[in-house]
């Protein structure tokens, strides 16, 4: 169930949706917020059951961020026309509000494309830390594609009809997004919270806007994936990994929707207790 315990604020950057969940009066405070990044077909809203009030819980200033065309954030272009490059402005848009208000700039925490968009922002851009969760790997999502297209045509085809606008059945949700048994009324809530993405943030993805790796200066990353997911693969993200010279962590019998498959915690509990060792 959705912790209700710490309130969830829904402001506005500019145009931008920004959900915020503050620390509570008796939690420890600490010193740098923690930015969350959806995925594609997304919104902040995948943030607001879990993470969010997790990590306030815990002395963090968490706020989830709508990219434009997503969410509550309206689009200044039609939205087949977004690119990744729009993304990472809508980035730099909340974290220079951050900043702006007092707060340093915060941990990016990235699921599946919010990923790919913070190691699209890192290549000219600070952040102190940053978790790549289920993340498009910095290979694009070409791999990821040719293994959907040869492990389940079928849900490939399903996320082809999202792209154009269709409809989703419950049973195709459950199977891109969860690994174990979901309740259905979690996969309802998902499937009205669904929306299509831009065709041109996917081809950028895929092929014609991928990380430029020799610009990073790169800050500490951690990065994690799911056993079970369809949609990013763990040997992908091993890839991800191997490619920063680090080792992965990947949890057991998880699917893509690692925020809210059962166990959540333990994801939430890696990346606490990582960034703890960092000292920030």
């Amino acid at each position: 169930m959705p912790d209700t315990t710490i309130p969830i604020q829904t402001r506005h950057i500019g145009a931008l949706e920004a959900i915020f969940a503050l620390p509570p009066e008796n939690a420890p405070r600490r010193n740098v917020p923690l930015l969350f990044l959806h995925g594609a077909f997304a919104g902040a809203w995948m943030w607001t059951d879990n993470f969010l009030p997790w990590f306030a819980r815990r002395g963090y200033v968490s706020c989830s961020l709508s990219l434009r065309g997503h969410g509550g954030s309206p689009s200044d272009k039609e939205l087949n026309y977004l690119s990744i490059a729009d993304y990472v402005e809508d980035v730099k848009t909340c974290v220079a509000a951050l900043v702006e208000h007092g707060f340093p700039e915060p941990v990016l925490i990235g699921h599946s494309m919010g990923g790919f968009v913070a190691q699209k922002y890192l290549e000219h851009d600070f952040a102190p830390a940053a978790v790549l969760l289920c993340a498009v790997p910095p290979q694009g999502l070409l791999l990821s594609q040719l293994h959907l297209m040869t492990s389940r045509p079928d849900l490939l085809a399903e996320l082809n009809r999202i792209i154009g606008g269709g409809d989703v059945s419950l049973a195709a949700v459950r199977d891109m997004l969860f690994a174990q048994p979901v309740d259905t009324a979690l996969l309802k809530r998902f499937r009205a919270n669904m929306q299509i993405e831009s065709q041109r943030a996917i081809w950028d993805m895929s092929l014609f806007n991928l990380p430029l790796l020799p610009r990073w200066q790169r800050p500490p990353l951690l990065v994690l994936g799911a056993e079970e997911d369809l949609l990013v693969p763990s040997f992908l993200v091993e890839a991800t990994a191997l490619t920063y010279s680090l080792t992965a962590k990947i949890f057991p019998g998880m699917g893509h929707a690692i925020t809210h498959e059962r166990g959540w915690q333990d994801v939430a509990t890696t990346i606490s207790d990582w960034l703890a060792s960092l000292r920030l």
